[in-house]
């Protein structure tokens, strides 16, 4: 199998398998799916992890298999190619991406659907596509445009360049920096404290805030205010309040 998840201690790791440099092939991409919408059911799963492996992310997409393909065999397959990276855009749980060596193409845009990024010092990142005479196809125009932007975006759209690491930062596309030894622990740490939160609310806010991404802010306040009243119906509600009546805030323990 070229992707696996492993669970421990409430984190479920989604771990690219395919080297040297983890190409995204048709394989992984239908993988990648399948374990997404696994760790999705899962309730031994809290929080998620996607990494490719000490040295490197993603290289991107099979380039190999691609040229095999004509429009009409690209037809068929654009939608499962975006349907694979949104199952992991939609975990209803926080997912971070552990960037190490290469996020390129495909593999920037499955770092694009986690919550959070933390990379190696020396990962580079980038949407070369158009140095194929592409755009990216699994959704790079879309969120990344949303997450640092759209001049920014069309720059490294428009350009194909990468970007290292402190750049990334820089841009947004990155939220942490760490040594590359440390890069999947950080993430794993980010994960299992997030883990041990109360799951539903955790659900509810990341909902909230992606479904407010892509609507008017009317409809995305009526969204987190039918999210805030219904967690009012929840034990982990009356958990985390009674707690802070009883001993002070940030003291509750949820199941």
């Amino acid at each position: 199998m070229t992707v696996h998840l492993e669970v421990a201690d409430g984190v479920g790791t989604l771990r690219l398998d395919r080297p040297p440099m983890n190409a995204l092939d048709v394989a992984t991409q239908d993988r990648l799916k399948e374990l997404a919408e696994e760790a999705t059911r899962r309730t031994d799963v809290r929080a998620v992890v996607i990494y490719g492996g000490e040295k490197v992310f993603a290289a991107g997409a099979d380039i190999k298999e691609m040229q095999a393909m004509d429009h009409t065999a690209m037809v068929l397959r654009a939608r499962a190619l975006q349907e694979a990276f949104t199952a992991v855009a939609r975990i209803p749980k926080p997912v971070v991406a552990a960037v190490t060596g290469y996020a390129l193409g495909g593999g920037c845009e499955l770092a694009l659907c986690a919550d959070y990024r933390i990379a190696a010092d020396n990962a580079k990142l980038g949407q070369p596509e158009i140095l194929l005479g592409l755009i990216p196809g699994a959704g790079g125009t879309q969120r990344l445009a949303r997450l640092i932007g759209p001049s920014r975006a069309k720059d490294l759209i428009f350009t194909g360049r990468q970007v290292r690491a402190d750049e990334a930062l820089t841009l947004g596309l990155v939220d942490r920096i760490v040594p590359a030894a440390e890069v999947y622990e950080q993430a794993h740490a980010w994960a299992a404290k997030l883990a041990q939160g109360p799951a539903l609310a955790l659900r509810a806010a990341k909902e909230a805030v992606d479904t407010g991404l892509e609507t008017d802010i009317e409809t995305g306040l009526a969204v987190e205010r039918n999210w805030f009243a219904g967690l009012f119906a929840t034990e982990d509600r009356e958990r985390g309040m009674r707690s802070f009546v009883e001993e002070g805030p940030g003291k509750a323990k949820f199941l």
